[in-house]
């Protein structure tokens, strides 16, 4: 009897309960990458131990609970699964590995008001967020991934016309989807034309629309300008209560202003976000960012976002109104850079073109753009 195979989706929904999952990959890849979840249990055991045959290894593992096995692209999961299920082992592995979790994406609904509906769209892989707004059966996308048919589907579902593709900003850990989505619904993309220089994409420019309107009530999306992650960023303000923050706010730091090599210009431009843009705001407005960088910011509502009053206190650097400590702070914690983020880049930008498998291969691990300085 074969050994069960599983696809991401059915994995996600037993993390959700509760599961072990025996990754198999070398201890650098895991440590570097891995899955993670609220209630699963996590072993990395390499797949060329289970060839010796060694008693103590399989000691490690569980008898009475389900064991799902993981690796890069599911081949080496398979040889485990079936040594382990031969050994009377409940067992399953994840067909296509972690290049195939990469690739999964989860709708979690933020709200549902009369006339509004927002639902972030969390890849949890890659920790990237984007979102999907709707009024009276139009609806707006913000900072989409490349895999455009997962909104294609969500739209359809809630029998909304995508009429509006907003990004933020010009993505460097992701390739974006958000030219593609507008050109196959025929939407409007929107995006800072200061991200876009060099770029023969079709785009308009977002500072050129200070509002946009869509649906039949007004559902009024604000761009508020707010440089430092790049110079063109922004945050999307929907009816007052809700930022979409891109890659500025998150709900346990700010967004990395290195990545164009000029940490401290970029970190000046940061800190006049965070003390004049956002000082604007009300703290009950909600902070819905792009990206998320723990498991744990993911709330009891299923989703990432945190009201601005409680980022405000637990987040010392957002307090720190001295501008030469904020610069020291900010472009003191940056860490490693997102692997490959020139090339993903240039690809948003629309200046270098790439096949899907190299896609896939550029996008592989970890979010780098949140910075923890809560």
């Amino acid at each position: 009897m074969a050994v069960k195979v599983i696809n991401a989706k059915e994995l996600h929904e037993k993390i959700e309960k509760g599961v072990v999952i025996l990754d198999v990959r070398n201890p650098e890849d895991y440590q570097e990458w891995k899955i993670e979840g609220k209630n699963l249990t996590s072993l990395n055991i390499p797949y060329f131990d289970f060839l010796e045959e060694n008693d103590e290894v399989f000691a490690q593992l569980p008898n009475d609970e389900e064991i799902v096995v993981i690796c890069a692209k599911g081949g080496s999961a398979q040889m485990v699964a079936e040594i382990l299920d031969e050994k009377g082992y409940n067992v399953s592995y994840l067909e296509k590995g972690m290049q195939e979790w990469s690739q999964f994406y989860h709708p979690a609904t933020v709200v549902t008001e009369e006339r509004l509906k927002l639902i972030q769209v969390n890849r949890l892989a890659k920790g990237c967020l984007s979102y999907m707004v709707i009024s009276e059966g139009q609806a707006l996308v913000v900072d989409p991934n490349r895999h455009i048919d997962e909104y294609l589907t969500l739209a359809e579902k809630e029998n909304a016309t995508i009429a509006h593709v907003i990004d933020t900003h010009l993505h460097a850990d992701h390739i974006s989807g958000g030219h593609e989505l507008a050109e196959k619904t025929g939407a409007t993309y929107y995006i800072s034309s200061s991200e876009m220089q060099g770029s023969h994409l079709r785009y308009e420019p977002l500072e050129n629309h200070k509002r946009l309107q869509f649906g039949a009530v007004e559902v009024q999306v604000i761009a508020v300008p707010t440089p430092g992650h790049t110079p063109g960023s922004v945050s999307i303000l929907v009816n007052d209560k809700y930022l979409l923050s891109g890659d500025t706010i998150f709900v346990g730091g700010l967004g990395r202003p290195d990545l164009g090599g000029k940490a401290r210009e970029w970190a000046q431009s940061l800190y006049d976000t965070v003390f004049k843009t956002i000082a604007n705001l009300s703290d009950d407005v909600l902070v819905l960012p792009s990206h998320y960088a723990d498991i744990k910011e993911i709330n009891e509502g299923g989703y990432v976002g945190a009201r601005l009053g409680d980022i405000r206190k637990r987040n010392e650097i957002m307090r720190t109104e001295d501008r030469e400590q904020f610069t020291e702070m900010v472009t003191g914690t940056v860490g490693a850079t997102p692997p490959n983020y020139e090339e993903i880049v240039e690809i948003n930008r629309g200046t270098v073109e790439v096949s899907a498998e190299k896609a896939t291969e550029l996008e592989i691990g970890p979010n780098r753009c949140a910075l923890h300085h809560a």
